[in-house]
């Protein structure tokens, strides 16, 4: 009996799994633009995504969670290893929480977050990435403002989320064409 049930949830599993993949795959496709957007950093910057045209940008679009600690982690990751290139680094808490539970969020990192982290008390950045219910997102855009990559929500079926790796080697094939296509 105790196998049955678990192998119904197994089931269920795979079935939610699924269709929520197939519902977050429809949001935005490799090779479309990036939505613009302007938004204010924890600092009190204004940054908009247009200010870093000409370069690779990774955007991170998170909630107060635990995947999003995790991948923010990931993006610092990101940060450091690509210091000195044309990358931008941007983290975007996307889902409307005040300065203070983000600053209080933050703080509970393992690493210190040194990236520009962006409120967004609208919800711009979910209206206009289709995020939400898909939550953490990570977008590799071009030099151009083209989407190039992109992990939106638990992608992996081992659980495991875009490692920094993965997400540096995306960024280094951007700037290797780049200078392949400027000779």
């Amino acid at each position: 009996m105790i196998l049955r049930i678990r192998f119904v949830l197994i089931l269920a599993s795979i079935f939610i799994c699924s269709v929520s993949m197939a519902q977050a795959g429809s949001f935005f496709k490799v090779d479309e633009p990036a939505p613009s957007f302007t938004l204010t950093s924890l600092d009190g910057k204004k940054v908009s995504l247009d200010q870093f045209k000409g370069k690779v940008v990774v955007l991170g679009l998170f909630h107060i969670c635990q995947p999003c600690l995790i991948q923010s982690t990931n993006l610092q990751k990101v940060f450091e290893a690509t210091q000195g290139k044309a990358v931008a680094v941007v983290g975007v808490n996307s889902s409307g929480d005040s300065q203070g539970d983000v600053q209080e969020f933050l703080e509970t990192f393992p690493v210190k977050v040194t990236y520009p982290y962006l409120l967004d008390p609208e919800h711009t950045t979910d209206k206009l990435y289709g995020g939400g219910k898909f939550i953490p997102n990570v977008y590799v855009i071009d030099q151009k403002g083209l989407i190039r990559w992109q992990r939106v929500g638990n992608f992996f079926t081992d659980g495991t989320l875009a490692g920094h790796e993965m997400i540096v080697a995306e960024v280094n094939k951007l700037l290797a064409s780049s200078l392949s296509s400027a000779m």
